[in-house]
């Protein structure tokens, strides 16, 4: 395949998980149909089979993809704390303010993604298990480090609090859309930093 339908591939590969996303966190998953997804998109149905055998597969993939994104934007706020030499807690809050920002640009995804998580009864359910632990075995890292490195406690659990920050991050992001949208991502980051930081007792 040449560059330029490859390309050509992706772009229609984007529309389509767009046009999934919105019409899903919309209706459900069970109400959407493929005709509504090709619809959306601006694509034929034909289109839709041709990039993925089913809706189901479609569905996976595109959770695949968003996790993905994720999963990058995190790492990527790590290391770039790290090439400036920052330190592991200073890493972490970066990485609360990239996953804000994933969540405000991709807010109908933030939605899904956090529904399928508690249901248990989906074909995509093992999928969505492993991508979200490639998610929060980011934040692990950095803070296997910061206990390595003196920076943090030795008795933190470690992966109870990696997967409590992300929790944090995803609740404390939709409530955020959902009941505060007067608010900036300013605002919203610094509450969590604060958090974070252990500064909420005043201490």
């Amino acid at each position: 395949m040449d560059s330029s339908s490859t390309t050509r591939r992706q772009a229609t590969r984007q529309k389509l998980y767009e046009a999934a996303v919105t019409l899903i966190a919309e209706k459900g998953f069970s109400a959407t149909t493929v005709d509504e997804i090709a619809e959306r998109a601006g694509v034929a149905k034909g289109t839709v089979y041709y990039n993925f055998k089913s809706k189901t597969e479609l569905f996976e993939e595109l959770l695949r993809h968003g996790v993905g994104l994720l999963t990058q934007s995190l790492r990527i706020a790590a290391e770039g704390t790290d090439a400036r030499g920052g330190t592991r807690v200073e890493a972490l809050d970066a990485m609360i303010r990239a996953g804000l920002v994933f969540i405000d640009r991709y807010p109908a995804f933030t939605q899904l993604y956090v529904a399928e998580l508690w249901r248990t009864n989906r074909a995509w359910q093992s999928t969505l298990l492993v991508l979200r632990q490639e998610a929060v075995a980011v934040v692990e890292g950095v803070l296997r480090e910061g206990v390595a490195g003196g920076e943090l406690s030795e008795e933190i659990d470690i992966q109870l609090t990696a997967a409590a920050l992300v929790g944090m991050v995803l609740v404390a992001a939709l409530d955020w859309q959902a009941f505060q949208p007067e608010r900036t991502i300013d605002d919203v980051h610094s509450a969590l930093s604060l958090l974070l930081h252990g500064r909420v007792s005043g201490h």
